[in-house]
């Protein structure tokens, strides 16, 4: 799998938090946006997960649960290959094939 690295790196945490706390004292996000760097739409996002994780909205998850269920698919993902290394290898076992060594006389 191939990632492409990002451009930058993301704004830290106490950025995001004074663009929120700027946000819920109301200023517009579309101000926000003019004014700081990141646009409209992360700003949205960014206020989003804040009130999720806040518990002022239930409509998503919060961003402790989606670490957890980033964490879970990483897990999974492991899993699945350590049983599919297993299965063949009890497959190989089973066809009762020991590997030894071969002499080139005939």
């Amino acid at each position: 799998m191939f990632l492409i690295p990002r451009t930058r790196s993301p704004y830290p945490t106490e950025f995001r938090e004074h663009i929120i706390a700027l946000a819920r004292s109301g200023r517009s996000v579309e101000s926000l946006a003019r004014e700081f760097e990141p646009c409209a739409a992360t700003i949205h996002l960014w206020f989003k997960e804040a009130q999720q994780d806040s518990g002022e909205r239930d409509d998503g998850v919060t961003s402790a649960e989606r670490e957890e269920l980033k964490r879970l698919r990483r897990e999974n993902k492991v899993l699945r290959q350590e049983r599919d290394i297993l299965s063949k290898a009890a497959a190989w076992f089973a066809q009762g094939e020991i590997p030894s060594s071969r002499s080139s006389g005939s």
